[in-house]
């Protein structure tokens, strides 16, 4: 399926077919965020039903090709903390950033307010 015509949840499980069962969840997980919110790795390990896989979501993240329509800049560490190189974090600091979402420190200012 063209990435470009993934509007739906369904739209991104029919595009995500043949990745696991775990990535599938992730993503569709992320999908979710809406503009001006984040979630952070722990978050959406818990969302998923693997509260302890953390880092397996984060590398999952990492490797996304569906940006922005699975929204991996949304998620950010337990302590707003941008996760990867210097010049990704920098690049979805600023995009968080655009879309209002509080930043001190280089880091979100993680809030109840914003939290997905």
């Amino acid at each position: 399926m063209d990435a470009s015509r993934i509007r739906t949840e369904e739209d991104l499980r029919e595009a995500l077919k043949g990745h696991s069962e775990f990535e599938i969840e992730v993503y569709v997980t992320t999908f979710k965020i809406p503009k001006g919110k984040v979630s952070t790795y722990s978050r959406i390990a818990k969302l998923v039903g693997r509260p302890k896989a953390f880092r397996a979501v984060a590398n999952t993240l990492n490797k996304c090709s569906l940006w922005p329509i699975v929204p991996c800049h949304r998620v950010v560490a337990s302590n707003g903390r941008f996760t990867g190189t210097e010049k990704g974090a920098a690049s979805r600091r600023k995009l968080i950033r655009d879309e209002g979402v509080p930043i001190k420190g280089g880091r979100v200012v993680i809030s109840d307010d914003i939290l997905f």
